[in-house]
């Protein structure tokens, strides 16, 4: 049996790999449209393709440990991640490069609920806060990484060096996995909901995409909203199949507790809002301001590194203040923050820029914080593993819909003014729209009672 140490490493860098790429790609969008000839609010499809994989793959992912072998498991997802890497560096057009992110979610679906569950199922209760710390390190470098590296790959070597640079830290995972990392089953498996997933994967696919296609220059708009009422159609079909079936997929059940339901109706109008920026973002400082790759993303990293501040302080302010207070006056402050890049102009000074992105960062991350232990304030522990599928899957469903709706509030502008040329002034107008999205979720926080997930803040307590 491997160290602790060693077999957290494995599985770490295997969940750097994967967040590194989420966060790189977002300063190349320039460069690769320039490539392939599109226009680059097309390319929300790469970043929309591997949100969805991740919203589809997740609620199965423990299934499939358990069905065949965690390391089984997480190796396959290592190796699908590392070639579908491959194929987005060998991308020629706008369907090769979203076929190969699809698939980079589908390998990243995998590596980080499986990766978590084996550490749970092999190491000793006694070492686990220490691995769990170990395996967060990626979730907190990653992003703060990403946006410096891959505008600098971008900028002075070619846009396909972000996906090459996956392959030897895919490889060296591999051995490494198949080294170190132990073979768990689980004793019981229960059965897996084959109906529901398929039309959760597939109605998820029809809305998405549908969605997606419908709000761009492809061709048949038609073609495209009937895409979304079929998609639309197999979920609400769905929703009948979750209340008559004693396993679903996605337990919908999980709505009735109070504080889950406001962390995820909530929660969607945040992430939806905060999904968009890595596309806004990196555009705006290039199309808009003229900037390249490398600078736009030295400066848009500072948002992961306001985050990564946060986490030093989210259990004090929660324990002062608790959830409802924190989620209703954070919901406007971090609104503010998104509409504050609207005022950003190429002559802005990078020292405020930079200032603002951080304080942003800081807040939105508190907020991240808070809904997240709010969610699972109030569920049972035989609940839990149904609770991180949904949750899981909100999440991406949200992220993904903030891109195409970014996108969708660039090409109604740039439309609106009868143009084809992305202005400045296109993306100042996108992120007013997307703060009012965000606080409209503080409407949704402030219904909750004020002593909300008290056990788990620790509000009150001692008062």
């Amino acid at each position: 049996m491997p160290s602790t140490r060693s077999l957290t490493l494995v599985i770490a860098s295997a969940l750097f790999m994967e967040s590194l790429d989420s966060t790189v790609i977002a300063t190349s969008l320039t460069a690769i449209a320039a490539d392939i000839h599109v226009d680059p609010i097309t390319l929300k499809l790469a970043f929309t393709a591997y949100y969805l994989a991740l919203a589809i793959f997740i609620p199965i992912s423990g299934w499939c440990a358990d069905r065949f072998g965690a390391k089984t498991v997480f190796r396959l997802a290592i190796g699908v991640f590392t070639l579908s890497s491959i194929g987005c560096a060998l991308a020629w057009d706008l369907p090769s490069l979203v076929a190969g992110r699809f698939c980079q979610g589908l390998g990243g679906a995998m590596m980080l609920p499986v990766g978590r569950l084996i550490l749970l199922r092999v190491i000793p209760k006694s070492e686990l806060v220490s691995a769990m710390a170990m395996l967060s390190i990626p979730a907190l470098f990653a992003p703060i990484m990403g946006p410096p590296v891959g505008g600098y790959i971008t900028t002075y070597y070619h846009w396909r060096g972000i996906f090459w640079l996956n392959v030897p830290v895919g490889l060296l995972g591999l051995v490494l996995a198949t080294w170190l990392v132990p073979q768990v089953k689980a004793e019981v498996i229960r059965p897996l909901d084959i109906k529901g997933f398929a039309m959760t994967a597939v109605g998820l696919c029809l809305t998405i995409f549908g969605f997606t296609l419908a709000s761009g220059s492809f061709g048949n708009a038609r073609m495209a909203w009937t895409m979304v009422g079929c998609g639309v159609a197999l979920l609400a079909l769905y929703v009948r199949h979750a209340a008559r079936t004693e396993h679903p997929i996605v337990e919908l059940r999980l709505l009735r507790i109070v504080t889950f339901r406001a962390a995820m109706l909530g929660g969607v109008l945040f992430r939806l809002s905060v999904g968009a920026i890595p596309f806004l973002l990196p555009m705006m400082l290039q199309v808009g301001f003229g900037l390249s790759p490398f600078e736009s993303g030295s400066l848009t990293f500072a948002a992961a590194a306001g985050a990564l501040t946060m986490k030093l302080t989210a259990a004090p302010i929660l324990r002062r203040f608790g959830f409802r207070n924190i989620l209703c006056l954070n919901a406007v402050l971090s609104s503010a923050l998104l509409a504050a890049s609207a005022l950003f102009t190429a002559n802005t000074p990078h020292a405020i820029i930079v200032t603002v992105l951080l304080v942003a960062g800081f807040f939105r991350s508190l907020q991240f914080t808070s809904l997240n232990a709010l969610g699972y304030a109030d569920v049972q522990t035989e609940q839990m593993s149904r609770a991180t599928s949904f949750v899981a899957v909100i999440q991406q469903l949200a992220l993904s819909s903030g891109v195409a709706i970014a996108a969708m509030l660039l090409e109604a502008f740039r439309a609106a003014d009868g143009r084809t040329a992305l202005l400045a002034g296109d993306f100042s107008r996108a992120f007013m729209v997307i703060g009012v999205i965000a606080v409209l979720s503080g409407l949704v926080f402030y219904r909750l009672a004020p002593d909300a997930g008290a056990e788990v803040s620790g509000h009150g307590r001692g008062q």
